[in-house]
C-alpha cells in the first residue's frame, strides 16, 4: 500500500499515518526524517544535501526525489509506505509520479483530510494555553503562516488529484477514531 495523506497542519495527518503504520506494516517516510537521515550517513546525495543545507538553501525537487527513490527501494517499504510532507508542490507530484511509474509502482490512494480551518486555529489556541511543553510553532501566528503556505503551494494537489481520480476525501473534524474508520474503508476499496 502506498498512499499520501493530504491535509493543512494540525488536520491529524501524523495521528493517521502512525495508526496506519502499525495497523499494516508499512512506513511512514518524512521528507524532513529522510534529509537528515541522508546526510548523518554522508552518502553521495547526503552530501550535496548537507551542502545546500549549509549555505541555507532549499533542497531542489530533484535531491528530495533522489532520497525518496533510494529509501522507497530499502527492504523496509516493501509492504508500502504513506508520505509525509512530500510532495508539496504540483512539480513534486509530477516529479513523484515519473519516480513512481519508472519503478513500476503506482499511489494506493490520495487521503484528504477535510478540515474547518476557524476551528483548527481554536484547538492550537486551546491546546497552547492548556499544554505544560508547547512547541516553538504551536500558536495561532505561526498556525496562520503555515495555513497561508499550505493553501498557496500544496492546496492545490486537492485538484491535481481529483483530475486524476485518484482523490479520496475524509472528513477531519470527525473523531480520530471516526475518521481512521474512513481512511480504512477507503483503503479496503483499494
Amino acid at each position: 500500500m502506498r498512499l499520501i495523506l493530504l491535509g493543512p497542519p494540525g488536520a491529524g495527518k501524523g495521528t493517521q499515518a502512525g495508526r496506519l503504520v502499525n495497523a499494516h506494516g508499512i512506513v511512514q517516510l518524512s521528507t524532513g526524517d529522510m534529509l537528515r537521515a541522508a546526510v548523518a550517513a554522508e552518502s553521495e546525495v547526503g552530501l550535496k544535501v548537507k551542502d545546500v543545507l549549509t549555505r541555507g538553501d532549499l533542497v531542489s525537487d530533484e535531491l528530495i526525489c533522489s532520497i525518496i527513490s533510494d529509501r522507497i527501494d530499502q527492504p523496509d517499504c516493501s509492504n508500502g509506505f504513506i508520505l509525509d510532507g512530500f510532495p508539496r508542490t504540483i512539480a513534486q507530484a509530477d516529479a513523484l509520479g515519473e519516480l513512481l511509474e519508472a519503478k513500476g509502482m503506482k499511489l494506493d490512494a490520495v487521503v484528504q483530510l477535510e478540515v474547518d480551518e476557524g476551528i483548527l486555529l481554536e484547538r492550537i489556541e486551546t491546546r497552547a494555553r492548556e499544554s505544560a511543553e508547547v512547541r516553538s510553532d504551536d500558536n495561532a501566528d505561526a498556525l496562520k503562516k503555515r495555513l497561508a503556505v499550505y493553501n498557496e503551494q500544496t492546496a492545490p494537489l486537492i485538484a491535481y488529484y481529483g483530475e486524476r481520480n485518484m482523490l479520496k476525501t475524509v472528513d477531519g473534524m470527525k473523531a480520530v477514531d471516526e475518521v481512521a474508520a474512513e481512511i480504512d474503508s477507503i483503503l479496503c476499496a483499494v
